[in-house]
């Protein structure tokens, strides 16, 4: 193998005598292919070494090293274009050189899959990808404009989509499959970008040790004294309901002044003109102050807002009416005999009908943005375009407790899976046996029953939540439970306390269940999940929504809506 200079490790790598040192660069050469403790003893022997890539074959596994390495500089980048897959030690370079290479030649389309669990890396993989396609690939001054596009979505997307979890300090919490588009000479001329499931539960509350999303208090730390002063916000976090109940406003490992200066960068780049950003804002702040908001019991036992303060600001920010606005969040509109009459609400409804005003609006504005965003980088040159894809979604999660949010995000990587096994362990196998090659057989385990169990029409968990959530009657958290017993409960990948023996019923408790995904168990508390699938909105609060002075607002909630008797999906089947 020839040396090569400009990376030491590559050096290292050459030389047969560091075998024993470093382990091998790709798992098929390992003497023990079928021992797991090879395979896991080779893996951390190069990690011990920053050797953080090993092939397995054409596929590239990665672990995460929790520090800058030297290893993403524009030499490398240009040491890794355009050279044969297995010339060099294993990198991410070569994956993405590989695509893009196959595509300009066959000019077919290609997709890099990133998949592992929360906080393996994979938002760092997909941004190292970009930057690469952005330095290695053919330009002309016009299409800086994209390169630069494409490259600053991802800092916006990540304020205002990512947060601190226990597992990661930048975790996406929304999926994201973005297409980057390049013409017949391999250029790049645009893009698009897919959003899944953006967490808006995290806007209204947060476990102990995480925050909410990064926008928010990058707003606080880095906006100057006359826009936090135009949106009636402190600089200090603590001040605020949203922002405190996971104690960690201030994380030693993330700058959120300086994170605030590239998205203002990256807003004027991607085309937000500033009547864009002003409306931006005041819906960010809008948030705020909605959290901020606290309701009393009158004499009739229904809600009451003593205090207007926040409820003025909301008012300004959205350009909604006031006394219309302090109506809405007190009172939900009822059809009844073809009439509409205003039903008190007491104050646990009016604080739930804040909270999901507060998950509407933020939700709907990150579509918004996403649009937006998808604007800019649209290819204007009708010519046929070849696309290269990136999946960069939330990872496998297990957390002290798990909603409705973990078992939507675990389903998805249990889909991600199925789709791995059936294009390379079941695929090529197939492929011997049409050739008549002989082989051994390699047994795998087919999670295929674990993404019928969730998905199955009529019988999976989403059908069951959908039913409790849709039928009349009084459904509850612990009704969906009891469907789930009745109907999937002989399923051997589900268990709740009533089904499980004697040892397993210490560690669920009664309002638990418990699925044995591929990754390992996952215990899911269903408290919650019919409220989070059915994210429903009162219709006053979207009447004030629609009416809004606010531009965004009024692309987000449209007047149509109003005239639509239809339920609105559920979450989960969305999703």
């Amino acid at each position: 193998k020839e040396e090569v200079d400009e990376n030491g490790d590559a050096n290292m790598e050459g030389a047969l005598i560091a075998r024993d040192k470093v382990g091998v660069q790709d798992f098929v050469l390992l003497d023990s292919h079928t021992s797991e403790a090879a395979f896991l003893n080779n893996l951390r022997k190069r990690y011990q070494e920053n050797l953080i890539y090993t092939y397995i074959g054409s596929l590239l596994v990665s672990v995460n090293p929790y520090q800058e390495l030297d290893i993403y500089t524009v030499t490398q980048m240009k040491l890794y274009r355009g050279v044969n897959f297995f010339e060099l030690p294993p990198h991410l370079y070569a994956i993405a050189d590989n695509a893009y290479r196959v595509m300009c030649n066959e000019f077919n389309n290609h997709f890099i899959l990133i998949s592992g669990e929360s906080g393996a890396g994979k938002t760092e993989a997909s941004k190292k990808i970009l930057q690469y396609y952005a330095v290695t690939c053919p330009t002309t001054e016009q299409l800086q404009t994209v390169r630069d596009r494409l490259l600053l979505s991802n800092p916006v997307l990540e304020a205002f989509g990512n947060a601190k979890t226990l597992r990661n300090d930048n975790s996406s919490r929304f999926g994201k499959y973005m297409d980057i588009q390049f013409d017949f000479k391999g250029a790049p001329v645009g893009g698009h970008i897919l959003s899944y499931l953006i967490e808006k539960s995290r806007v209204v509350h947060q476990n102990h040790g995480e925050r909410n999303f990064h926008i928010f208090y990058q707003l606080l730390e880095g906006g100057d004294k006359d826009l936090l002063c135009w949106l009636g916000l402190e600089r200090n976090p603590q001040k605020y309901t949203y922002l405190i109940q996971g104690r960690c406003a201030k994380v030693f490992s993330i700058n959120d002044k300086n994170d605030w200066k590239i998205v203002r960068k990256a807003f004027s780049i991607i085309d937000f003109t500033e009547k864009d950003i002003e409306h931006l804002f005041g819906i960010v702040a809008s948030v705020l102050h909605l959290g901020n908001i606290q309701f009393e019991e009158d004499s009739n036992g229904h809600a009451i807002i003593r205090d207007g303060t926040q409820i003025k600001w909301i008012s300004k920010l959205l350009g909604a009416h006031l006394s219309i606005l302090q109506e809405a969040l007190t009172n939900r509109k009822i059809e009844a005999r073809s009439e509409e009459v205003l039903s008190p609400l007491n104050v646990d409804l009016a604080f739930y009908a804040r909270d999901a005003v507060a998950k509407a609006i933020y939700g709907r504005t990150f579509t918004w943005l996403v649009n937006k965003i998808n604007g800019s980088l649209a290819n204007q040159d009708p010519t046929q375009k070849t696309v290269i894809g990136l999946l960069d979604i939330y990872g496998f999660e297990v957390l002290d407790t798990n909603s409705f949010e973990q078992f939507c995000i675990n389903y998805c990587n249990e889909k991600l899976q199925q789709l791995l096994i059936e294009m390379t362990l079941k695929a090529e196998q197939e492929e011997y046996e049409l050739e008549g090659i002989e082989w051994e057989p390699i047994p795998y385990f087919n999670n295929k029953i674990i993404c019928d169990l969730v998905e199955q029409k009529h019988k999976g968990i989403i059908s069951i939540l959908d039913e409790e959530c849709l039928r009349p009657g009084e459904a509850t958290d612990l009704s969906f439970l009891e469907k789930l017993e009745e109907k999937v409960g002989d399923h051997a990948h589900f268990v709740t306390r009533k089904l499980a023996d004697q040892k397993t019923r210490k560690s669920i408790d009664w309002v638990d269940f418990r699925l044995l995904h591929y990754a390992g168990e996952v215990t899911y508390c269903a408290v919650g999940f019919l409220e989070k699938n059915n994210d429903l909105l009162y219709r006053n609060l979207k009447e004030v929504l629609c009416n809004s002075k606010n531009s965004i607002m009024r692309d987000c909630f449209l007047m149509s809506e109003l005239d639509n008797r239809r339920r609105p999906e559920t979450v989960s089947s969305v999703f």
